[in-house]
C-alpha cells in the first residue's frame, strides 16, 4: 500500500447473542491472515450500568449489571469499509470489489435474528441483545441508514417483525475473560447459537 494512502485502523462493536458466534462468523468471512481488512478482534462487555467496572462473565450473566456481550473489531478502512461491516457487503463476499451500495446486503444483520429482544436462540438476556456501538457521528449515520433499509430487504426474519437492534454510543470497554477469546477457533465442537450464520 502506498504510504501516502495509508489511514489508521478504526473500530467497531457489535453485540448479536452469544460473542462466540458472533466473533467466529466475522472471522470466517474476513479471515485476519487473508487480509481483508479485519486487522483484530476481541470480545468483551459493554453497554452497562455506569457505577459497574471490570465486570467478568459470570455477573454479566446474571443481567444485573445490564452489559451486552459484545465483539470489537479493528479494520483497515482502506481494506474494508465500515458499512460494509455493519452493513454494505457483497453477496460473494469479494469485499474489494468495487460494486453500487444499492447491491450489497447487510452482513451484520445477516448473522443473527436482530428482531428479538434481549435474546437469540436459546440464550435469553439483556447481555445476548442485538446492538451496534457507533464511535462517530458518521457510523452512527451509517448505522441508522442501513437499519432503516433492513426490513424490506431481509427474507430471513419472521415477516412482519421489527427490527429490536439497538443503536448506542459506545461507551467504557473490557474485554473478556482469555478463554472467551476465538473461542469456537480454539473449540470448534463448542457451543455456537443456532442463529448465528447467514439468514439470507
Amino acid at each position: 500500500m502506498d504510504v501516502a494512502q495509508a489511514q489508521p485502523p478504526k473500530s467497531q462493536r457489535f453485540a448479536a447473542g452469544c460473542f462466540w458466534g458472533v466473533e467466529h462468523i466475522f472471522l470466517k468471512h474476513y479471515p485476519i491472515a487473508q487480509n481483508k481488512g479485519i486487522l483484530k478482534t476481541s470480545v468483551g462487555y459493554t453497554g452497562g450500568k455506569e457505577n459497574v467496572t471490570n465486570p467478568d462473565y459470570k455477573l454479566v450473566c446474571t443481567g444485573a449489571t445490564d452489559h451486552a456481550e459484545a465483539l470489537r473489531i479493528e479494520f483497515d478502512p482502506t481494506l474494508v469499509k465500515y458499512d460494509e461491516l455493519v452493513g454494505r457487503f457483497t453477496t460473494t463476499f469479494r469485499i474489494q470489489e468495487q460494486i453500487d451500495d444499492s447491491r450489497r446486503v447487510e452482513f451484520f444483520y445477516r448473522t443473527h435474528d436482530p428482531t428479538t429482544v434481549d435474546r437469540q436462540g436459546p440464550d435469553q438476556g439483556t447481555q445476548y441483545r442485538s446492538a451496534i456501538f457507533y464511535n462517530s457521528p458518521e457510523q452512527l449515520d451509517i448505522a441508522t441508514r442501513v437499519t432503516e433499509e433492513i426490513p424490506p430487504l431481509n427474507g430471513g426474519y419472521p415477516l412482519g417483525q421489527k427490527i429490536a437492534t439497538q443503536i448506542v454510543e459506545a461507551g467504557p470497554w473490557w474485554d473478556a475473560e482469555d478463554y472467551h477469546q476465538e473461542y469456537l477457533h480454539k473449540n470448534p465442537s463448542g457451543y455456537q447459537c443456532p442463529t448465528h450464520r447467514l439468514h439470507w
